[in-house]
């Protein structure tokens, strides 16, 4: 194996990580800033408000994108054992 085929695997492995991650993330984010703008707005400034919804928001974005993480997965093994079989 050559250095330039190690890189072309750490890319995609770089790329599939951050494609299995940002849905997540963003979901995350999106309701961490409406739970913000929602204390801003109303003066509670109560710690503790933005844990439990933002819990329960990524908790359900796992379960949507599951199926698309696992074809990613799936597609990402499938590349590395042609890459594994191929002379």
């Amino acid at each position: 194996m050559t250095g330039a085929e190690v890189l072309d695997i750490a890319r995609s492995a770089i790329w599939l990580m951050l494609a299995m991650a940002a849905p997540v993330m963003l979901v995350g984010l999106a309701v961490g800033v409406m739970i913000a703008l929602f204390q801003a707005l109303t003066q509670v400034q109560e710690m503790t408000l933005v844990f439990v919804p933002k819990i329960i928001a990524i908790f359900i974005a796992l379960l949507l994108f599951l199926p698309l993480m696992g074809a990613l997965m799936n597609a990402f093994m499938a590349g590395m054992v042609d890459r594994i079989l191929a002379p």
